[in-house]
């Protein structure tokens, strides 16, 4: 049985991990197309060494640019692709460009898709990343679901019969890489190394969508918040963040707020597990975050992943609430953990054979 994954952003190579090490214990024939969507060597070629993932087998180089000139030199690049290797399935992930573009150019070519982290709705269609989920989930022939909730939204939605709950494969990653860095203290990137932060007296921050980025007021304000904040925030700068703050003439390390360009996977575990606090947009920080019980903030209006919301690990925040938000104090219950056992690549890999592998 030939897949070819289809990835290209950060959150994409972590769930990718557990899935190329799953499939190459069962025998699975596993190629991956990278599309480069956030090309960058430290935001990509480091995940794939240390998370230990294969090298992709094609390497698009996209880049950044327009909804649609990404997603469209993407479906140009991936339907040769998928002609020329003819796979059985297309392994999707997620909600990017990347995801839609792969889904587009597989279902054209009547190849049958698998869709992980199938199911989430933030249910706010201003959102790109909300109509790459729709487009993809009712594109695809196999929706592989990480929670119940997100199993509730598909058979809503009438895809309930080609539904499956198997979890979600960044729980396998973070709890594994958790164990690791657990054993040493934090490894600061190098452009604070020498600032003496101390475990729970610091934030770690990342903000990087289009509703909070593209707007000046917000952005600057959501950046002045940070850098008032009592304590440190190491801000981990997306590419598209200081592009905004470039054109926008913000300066992103002043006052409270460290701006760091990037982090490895290991690095990040390891800062979000000793932090005080997660402050992000991201869909998977938060996750992370709850994973890792450290207390977040969304610089949101709504989330994908409403079981963080439970008990106050993560609240919903505007730039005016942002520091009463993340002065809060940590939530003295536990987090409930619904997103599966950490084996979800190897119950993946055992469903796409089932179903797939004849």
């Amino acid at each position: 049985m030939k897949v070819i994954s289809v990835v290209g952003a950060r959150p994409q190579f972590v769930k990718l991990a557990p899935i190329d090490h799953a499939f190459a214990k069962a025998g699975i024939d596993h190629q991956i197309a990278h599309t480069g969507q956030h090309y960058d060597p430290e935001m990509s070629q480091s995940f794939f060494d240390e998370l230990q993932i294969s090298a992709p087998h094609f390497n698009l180089g996209v880049g950044s640019g327009s909804h649609a000139q990404q997603t469209g030199a993407m479906m140009i690049a991936l339907e040769k692709i998928f002609e020329e290797n003819q796979p059985d399935l297309v392994l999707l992930y997620g909600d990017t460009n990347s995801t839609l573009a792969g889904a587009i150019a597989a279902v054209k070519l009547k190849i049958k898709i698998a869709h992980l982290e199938a199911g989430l709705r933030s249910f706010n269609r201003a959102m790109p990343e909300e109509h790459n989920r729709i487009l993809t989930d009712h594109a695809a022939d196999l929706l592989l679901a990480p929670t119940n909730e997100a199993m509730k939204h598909l058979s809503a939605e009438g895809l309930g019969e080609k539904s499956i709950m198997v979890g979600d494969v960044m729980v396998d990653v973070c709890l594994a890489t958790r164990e690791r860095v657990l054993k040493s203290a934090p490894e600061l990137p190098s452009e604070i190394a020498s600032e003496k932060l101390s475990a729970d007296q610091y934030y770690v921050a990342t903000i990087h969508r289009a509703e909070n980025t593209d707007d000046q007021d917000r952005i600057t304000a959501i950046i002045a918040a940070m850098q008032s904040l009592p304590l440190p925030v190491i801000l981990i700068t997306h590419p598209r963040l200081q592009s905004k703050a470039d054109q926008f003439g913000i300066t992103l390390s002043s006052g409270s707020t460290h701006s760091v360009k990037s982090v490895s996977y290991p690095q990040m575990v390891s800062l979000v597990t000793n932090a005080r606090g997660v402050i992000t947009d991201s869909g998977g920080l938060q996750k992370e975050a709850y994973i890792l019980a450290t207390p977040c903030t969304t610089i949101r209006t709504e989330t994908e992943w409403p079981e963080t919301l439970i008990d106050g690990w993560n609240v919903l925040a505007t730039p005016e609430s942002l520091a009463k938000d993340v002065a809060r104090a940590k939530p003295s219950k536990e987090t409930i953990f619904p997103y599966g056992d950490g084996h979800a690549a190897e119950k993946v890999a055992e469903v796409l054979l089932a179903k797939f592998g004849n």
